[in-house]
């Protein structure tokens, strides 16, 4: 499914779970026909029994409402309480659902990994965000930096367009596969509802597997003025890193945002060992150390911008399926601006370039071999275990809670 750039929308930048769940939630709670929802991590905590409560209550006054998890993400995901919510009428649909082994979830690579909401084909939302109670501030030091977007005009058609055909792949056909684009019978598809331009972006893995990567690479190459990412899982291929690299060659002010305090320690590991290779071309580079950052928005000078789920590193580049839009927009830049350069001097230190030269004797080789994997990595996927999409529905019957919750990769 291809998407082309449309005018006249309105974008609303949410930032964390304090501005993204009211508004999800409002939205739901004033569904009229239909509720799309894709999320990697739904589960039961403060969060998700707001989410549950209004999913059942929207679902009981006859709103149609599809709700697809990832198999991996949300594996926790169980007992009763989600048959309260496919009694009520929700549809529960589990992607690549997996056995456990040993009690681990191994379905670990191709993910569904979106944060998808739409409601009635009018407004849609798209970000970082998971439902979890740890994208909330009053979470503690553990809490998530992270953003969204909260989208009205008629780039939510495509957004639309693509929920529904997600929920018709790698499924025997059901009758609400073929329910009509509500988004063409009222005519809402060319409504304008503001002035930015905007491109819904997916990637996966058949047809569209480097287009998220590849608007990247386009924005970075074209960039004049100023290249400012902040992404938690840092970790791109050779492409995305090299071009980094000119830019700021070509005298481009590019800044970085990086997990100072990760969740994964292995993502700053990761990270870390590509600042030197970054650095000595003027890259700047900065940790985020207030919290665990969770966010992946970028900037390119005064127009381009993106806000999505796709972190830039090898599962997201590469395996898992994944959602961005990509913005062209004067007034949005300028916002996400704001609040990344606030982000930037209140809550960052920059990494000095003698603190990373420092030591980088031993550091050398590995080096080296990180950056031959990087070049070759699309490649080496190939190897990995190849399936087609798969969505489970869920009984609505109730089944037996898990014994013990696992612990939950929160990309």
């Amino acid at each position: 499914m291809n998407f082309h750039w449309r005018d006249g929308n309105r974008l609303q930048l949410l930032e964390n779970g304090e501005e993204f769940f009211p508004a999800v939630f409002e939205a739901i709670a004033n569904a009229k026909s239909e509720v799309l929802l894709e999320t990697f991590i739904f589960f039961k905590d403060k969060v998700g029994s707001e989410l549950q409560s209004v999913l059942i209550e929207a679902a009981q006054r006859g709103v149609s409402i599809d709700v697809t998890v990832d198999g991996y993400g949300s594996a926790d995901l169980d007992g009763e309480f989600a048959a309260a919510m496919t009694r009520a009428g929700v549809r529960i649909h589990v992607f690549d659902p997996g056995k456990r082994l040993l009690g681990k979830r191994v379905n670990v690579f191709r993910r569904m990994h979106r944060k998808i909401v739409v409601v009635d084909g009018e407004l849609a939302f798209i970000g970082g965000i998971n439902f979890s109670a740890d994208h909330l501030g009053d979470f503690g030091p553990a809490a998530k930096q992270d953003y969204a977007m909260q989208i009205e005009g008629p780039v939510v058609h495509d957004v639309h367009r693509f929920a529904l055909a997600a929920l018709a792949q790698g499924q025997t056909p059901r009758r609400w596969w073929h329910r009509r684009d509500r988004s063409h019978s009222n005519g809402y598809a060319g409504a304008s509802r503001g002035e930015a331009r905007a491109l819904f972006v997916t990637r996966d893995n058949d047809s569209h597997r480097n287009d998220i990567e590849e608007h990247y690479l386009q924005a970075i190459r074209d960039a004049r003025s100023r290249l400012l990412i902040a992404n938690a899982y840092f970790f791109p291929g050779y492409r995305v890193l090299r071009e980094i690299r000119n830019a700021a060659r070509r005298g481009v002010r590019v800044r970085l945002i990086l997990q100072g305090q990760p969740d994964m320690p292995i993502a700053k590991f990761g990270a870390r060992m590509l600042y030197n290779y970054l650095m000595s071309d003027g890259v700047e580079i900065h940790e985020y150390c207030r919290r665990p950052l969770h966010g992946k928005v970028a900037l390119v000078d005064y127009e381009w911008s993106t806000v999505g789920s796709s972190n830039l590193d090898p599962l997201s580049l590469s395996l898992n399926l994944e959602a961005n839009l990509i913005i062209r927009d004067h007034s949005f830049n300028r916002l996400l601006h704001e609040k990344l350069d606030r982000l930037l001097h209140e809550d960052c230190r920059r990494i000095p370039l003698e603190r990373i030269v420092r030591g980088y004797w031993w550091r050398a080789p590995l080096i080296f071999i990180i950056f031959h994997f990087l070049r070759h990595f699309p490649q080496l996927v190939g190897l990995f275990p190849a399936h087609r999409p798969r969505l489970e529905l869920l009984d609505p019957e109730p089944v037996e809670p898990t014994p013990a919750p696992l612990q939950r990769d929160h990309q």
